[in-house]
């Protein structure tokens, strides 16, 4: 776990499974990938073996002992619904999240169905709790019917991840969805942002009455171009946001 984090919409991270795999275009230019693999081969360290997916039962319980409230970005290098992670293991992440009620979680994944199987299975007909959000990463228009499963999610609080936004979206639906978050791509070979998607999702967003979150422009290296949207941050959050910050 990292007390602080150099990402704009979280205070930590809790990496209780490591590494991936490749599903999407959002994953071609990994920042998670590419800062593990310099560490492979290296004995004794935490990525000697790279990016391979890792269980790391010993972190599962670091929440608990970490008594400040803070929002915690659970598996920034990883995703905890990776078809490799056994069901046994997710709930026992669960299991944590749900005892250290005085954190805010942010569980993000791509695998948008296996969340929504997951979610469904642990709470029913009912909602998870609201210090447990669960989002899914939207890049462009052709990962959007991941945000159908999200709303078909049973969870506390549902968040989009519009990063990294390398096309155009295009019109949502975004009824249950608490709070969306746009940003460009940043590291060696970041793909451009284009001012009209970000405007585009932005719009929606207040149209529809959802928080947004602008992170940032991205480029080469990521803070360059700043923050700003149209002369301002943007850095709302869900009302439902308790404990942290």
């Amino acid at each position: 776990m990292s007390d602080g984090s150099a990402i704009e919409w979280t205070d930590a991270t809790w990496n209780p499974v490591t590494g991936c795999t490749k599903i999407t275009r959002g994953c071609d230019n990994c920042y998670a990938e590419r800062f593990a693999e310099r560490w492979r081969g290296i004995a004794g360290h935490p990525f000697e073996n790279g990016f391979d997916l890792t269980l790391r039962p010993e972190r599962v319980g670091q929440p608990l002992r970490w008594k400040r409230p803070r929002m915690i970005f659970v598996n920034s290098m990883s995703d905890l619904f990776h078809k490799k992670v056994p069901k046994s293991f997710i709930d026992s992440v669960f299991d944590t999240m749900e005892a250290a009620h005085w954190h805010v979680f942010q569980v993000l994944t791509k695998r948008s169905s296996l969340m929504r199987s997951y979610l469904r299975t642990r709470y029913g007909d009912g909602r998870g709790p609201g210090h447990i959000w669960c989002g899914v990463s939207v890049e462009d228009a052709k990962a959007k019917p991941r945000l159908a499963h999200l709303r078909e999610s049973p969870a506390g609080v549902r968040f989009l991840s519009v990063e990294p936004l390398i096309g155009a979206v295009g019109a949502m639906d975004l009824t249950g969805i608490d709070w969306v978050i746009v940003g460009g791509e940043s590291g060696p070979g970041a793909r451009p942002i284009h001012l009209e998607w970000i405007r585009e999702v932005r719009d929606q967003c207040l149209d529809q009455n959802v928080a947004f979150f602008f992170k940032q422009w991205g480029g080469p290296r990521p803070k360059s171009g700043g923050r700003e949207l149209d002369g301002q941050e943007w850095n709302q959050f869900p009302e439902a946001k308790v404990g942290a910050l």
